[in-house]
């Protein structure tokens, strides 16, 4: 049986406040989490997503402090660790991967970054996600940077290349700029779907994202 599709905001926190740019730059205000928090649980959202945007390139702890600065790029054996501590089922794997650049080369033409985007790793993005389910992580959180906060559309080549690789379920992130554009993203095999920009300033609302992936023969909760 297939699981139900998830519409999940994503709050990118930056000094207590929500904010919104393009690929992780020219960040604009879009509000306070809390009330906005709420204001997508009165909508239906299914989950929310907190991330602290700029705690690795400015080298502060992140928020709450609940997570370590020793992230799992540089040290995989944490994802066992938490996977056999608490389950594989609470273990969100975050990927900001984009097309390669430069002198280097993946098999897959899509590498990971870090620092927001800010650095490249030379890490083929679809091993590192098959190494990190491995390890135990539950779910992949594929952001494309290079669609990130474009509004243009989500990277469904990258979408169709990562559910090639992994057997876990994917939350598509980065480019959704309207209603259309969330069906094409679980047809390419995500299992969720994540925005930020068209939620904040009221462009697209969770029910209507909804009723298009209805719409199109999607089960929705």
């Amino acid at each position: 049986m297939s699981l139900a599709v998830r519409v999940i905001p994503c709050l990118d926190v930056d000094a207590g406040r929500v904010v919104k740019g393009v690929h992780f730059e020219h960040l604009r205000d879009a509000g306070d989490p809390v009330e906005l928090a709420a204001e997508y649980y009165r909508q239906g959202a299914d989950e929310l997503t907190f991330l602290d945007v700029t705690a690795s390139s400015s080298g502060r702890a992140t928020m709450l402090d609940v997570v370590t600065r020793t992230a799992a790029i540089a040290d995989p054996a944490l994802i066992s660790r938490i996977a056999d501590r608490f389950g594989n089922q609470v273990l969100v794997l975050s990927v900001d991967a984009r097309r390669e650049r430069g002198e280097r080369h993946t098999v897959s033409g899509f590498e990971v970054t870090t620092m927001g985007g800010r650095h490249a790793t030379g890490i083929d993005a679809l091993w590192w996600a098959k190494r990190a389910q491995d390890l135990g992580a539950g779910e992949i959180l594929l952001n494309s940077m290079d669609a990130d906060g474009t509004e243009q559309g989500f990277d469904l080549e990258m979408i169709a290349a990562m559910r090639r690789r992994v057997d876990i379920p994917i939350i598509a992130s980065g480019g959704a700029g309207r209603v259309e554009d969330f069906p094409p993203a679980i047809k390419a095999g995500a299992n969720a779907v994540l925005a930020a920009s068209v939620f904040h300033f009221g462009k697209v609302s969770i029910a209507e994202v909804k009723g298009a992936l209805q719409d199109a023969g999607y089960e929705v909760r």
